[in-house]
């Protein structure tokens, strides 16, 4: 099988590309490692349709929970759930994508 069955792009809530946006910005001034090119994608998705690349999204839940773990001493307890929040909604979109399609037979 050459061809994946598997979607190549979401599309995200305008609410939580924002949210996403704002955290991805933080990783990049602590300079987190591959926080640049979600960066760029969820800024710029404010003038499109929030469609992102699925690796894009992926790429951003991991910067977020890298950033959650080196903030996680530093910052209020509110701030770091929210940081978390977002990846684990981020990554979860990822997840629904991949997961096959339920059908109405059973096994």
């Amino acid at each position: 099988m050459t061809s994946s069955s598997f979607q190549r792009t979401l599309t995200l809530p305008a609410a939580l590309c924002e949210q996403a946006a704002q955290h991805l910005e933080q990783a990049a001034r602590r300079t987190v490692d591959g926080a640049g090119i979600p960066l760029k994608a969820f800024r710029a998705a404010a003038d499109s349709d929030y469609t992102f690349p699925v690796s894009v999204v992926e790429q951003a839940a991991g910067c977020l929970l890298v950033l959650a773990t080196e903030t996680a001493q530093t910052v209020r307890p509110s701030v770091l759930r929210t940081t978390i929040g977002v990846a684990l909604r981020l990554r979860d979109a990822v997840q629904a994508v991949h997961r096959p399609a339920l059908t109405t037979r059973f096994w």
